[in-house]
């Protein structure tokens, strides 16, 4: 019961609701920055509406086949109404209304097609779904500019963004029991991957990635790695809570900061990634849970610094 009592207490535990609003911007964004682009290039039309409109495959429309089906304009009346929702979310306008909009808008589009999209979809639905249990209108909004609360939230909605982070990054490495991943064998994943079309951002040259190829297999191996130890990073949040407590194991994940050096590695993964790739959102619908992995008063602390650098500038 004393376990639990403490279970219940981390979960429950009152706290600013900035992380959280960070989130939801960020979340936000990327909704409306998707699907825009799908709009803009007319994708929409190949991945979303019916053979008979031009599309690439004979869909079920779910609740629309009752007003028409998957026609062009009947896409684009959902993802017009995803958009205004994401961009209530992020103004913070009726945000849990809001939230909840934009994860059935969003969520509908993602499951029209199960051969288009990609992981990314499940995690910003995940996202989202998360965004509308949490308080995340109570920081950074306009429901709290007309109407101001005391701008705190319980905790458990940000340790299960955390969470998530931790199960996706270790779920993929478990996944990752090929030759070409693991370090004892050959570690050429990411030499063969820079080579595809289906990912590369822009062509690359045979002979420039034979020249790097062992740095190929170095990053291979670091990112396998980082993906492995990614249930440490729960330990160094346990160990950041219990962080009066004796022992040298504890002692070391606090010294060094194990979390924010695997959080900096992770930034410079995604960043590598999006550099050179093309995989939609992946990279910063991942970052964007980046941004619940810092307590509130971390951020504030860093808001306090940045305010005070400003007025001596």
């Amino acid at each position: 019961m004393k376990l639990w009592s403490r279970w219940v207490q981390l979960l429950d535990r009152r706290e600013s609701a900035f992380p959280l609003a960070l989130v939801r911007l960020a979340a936000s964004l990327i909704v409306i920055l998707h699907i825009s682009r799908i709009w803009e290039k007319g994708i929409y039309l190949w991945v979303w509406a019916d053979d008979d409109y031009g599309g690439l495959r004979n869909l079920n429309g779910g609740f629309l086949e009752r007003f028409g089906g998957l026609t062009p304009e009947n896409v684009q009346m959902v993802m017009a109404m995803t958009i205004v929702a994401a961009l209530a979310m992020f103004l913070g306008i009726g945000t849990r209304i809001a939230c909840v909009a934009t994860a059935l808008g969003y969520g509908y589009l993602a499951d029209i097609n199960g051969h288009a999209g990609g992981s990314y979809d499940e995690l910003v639905k995940n996202t989202l779904y998360l965004l509308v249990l949490s308080g995340c209108g109570r920081a950074l909004s306009l429901d709290e500019r007309l109407r101001p609360t005391d701008g705190m939230t319980t905790a458990w909605p940000r340790w299960l963004m955390i969470f998530q982070l931790v199960l996706m990054y270790w779920m993929t490495a478990l996944q990752k029991v090929s030759s070409s991943w693991i370090p004892v064998a050959e570690s050429d994943a990411l030499f063969y991957i820079l080579q595809q079309t289906t990912w590369q951002r822009f062509p690359l040259p045979l002979e420039n990635l034979a020249t790097i190829y062992p740095l190929t297999r170095l990053a291979t191996f670091g990112v396998w790695t980082w993906e492995q130890s990614a249930p440490l990073l729960l330990l160094a949040y346990y160990f950041r809570e219990t962080r009066d407590r004796p022992g040298r194991l504890r002692t070391l994940f606090n010294r060094y900061d194990f979390r924010s050096i695997y959080l900096l590695f992770g930034l410079g993964m995604h960043l590598g990634i999006e550099a050179l790739m093309e995989v939609g959102p992946f990279s910063f619908a991942s970052l964007t849970l980046y941004l619940a992995c810092f307590h509130p008063e971390e951020w504030a602390s860093l808001r306090q610094r940045l305010f005070v650098r400003g007025s001596g500038r």
